[in-house]
């Protein structure tokens, strides 16, 4: 299939170009991590580093000298107009720092995400964790991967989903109620692993969790990288109707609440009607 601005590259063919980029972003990013640095508030009152800003122009500028033609949505970039976006059949949206409060908290679990859109769905995805140099990645043409620092990569995918035997990943920084009953609503045994930044997608698309349930406000560029890599590891990405997430679909970049699942043939819906989550 040929996708406007890639000429003839296929998107399996950017993996490891982009998966560089994301490296060299997260170099600069470790670079802020290991020295004291300051905190801004954004418009919004979200955290923003020099690390963020770093990793922004980094990515920015490679991405726009490894594909000329595709335009790219950051979250650091100055707001763009739909009206400018909505004719975007193919670009670019990466978040330059996923999980600012948990750099700021020097845990660890932060993230680069890049993700390539076409037609409003996400087409390949790469998430890079700075301090481990483990890489997750996948295109619509290729499998999922999981490549750790020094070795060749290796395929992941999802796992069948047990009703007496759940694992939930829970959000680090952003629980809410409506999380907490929509773990109550997967049983007393259910094990929950707590995780930042887009990392909790990953453990599912790995096979080490089941689920993920986000019950407050993302951005679209929160969500695509790690949407690619769980969708082609086996498993999907929905709104709480089950409808698979899309992107650039309207004027805001705020995603609906929404659903990771490994296994998407298993019945979540009535655990999120038993949460009163179910929309």
């Amino acid at each position: 299939m040929q996708y406007k601005g890639l000429s003839k590259t296929t998107p399996e063919q950017l993996l490891i170009p982009v998966l560089d980029i994301a490296r060299q972003a997260s170099s600069e990013i470790l670079k802020v991590y290991d020295s004291d640095f300051d905190v801004e508030n954004k418009a919004d009152n979200s955290p923003l580093t020099a690390a963020d800003t770093a990793s922004h122009k980094t990515i920015l500028k490679a991405l726009e000298a490894l594909t000329p033609d595709i335009p790219v949505l950051s979250e650091e970039s100055v707001g763009l107009p739909y009206t400018t976006r909505q004719a975007w059949e193919t670009y670019w949206l990466v978040d330059p720092l996923d999980g600012t409060k948990e750099f700021i908290k020097r845990n660890g679990e932060f993230t680069v995400n890049i993700a390539l859109i076409n037609n409003n769905e996400p087409i390949m995805g790469v998430v890079h964790v700075p301090v481990s140099d483990v890489g997750y990645f996948a295109s619509v043409d290729s499998a999922a991967f999981k490549q750790t620092e020094g070795s060749e990569p290796i395929e992941i995918n999802t796992r069948q989903a047990a009703a007496d035997a759940l694992t939930v990943a829970g959000s680090r920084s952003h629980a809410n109620e409506v999380q907490q009953r929509f773990f109550q609503s997967l049983g007393p045994d259910t094990e929950t692993i707590n995780r930042g930044s887009s990392l909790k997608f990953c453990l599912i698309a790995e096979g080490m969790v089941d689920v993920y349930g986000r019950f407050g406000p993302t951005s679209e560029w929160d969500t695509a990288a790690a949407h690619c890599v769980v969708r082609q590891a086996g498993g999907e990405v929905t709104d709480l109707q089950l409808q698979p997430l899309r992107y650039n679909t309207k004027d805001s970049i705020l995603n609906p609440h929404f659903l990771v699942m490994g296994d998407p043939e298993f019945d979540w819906g009535s655990y999120l009607k038993a949460a009163g989550a179910s929309g």
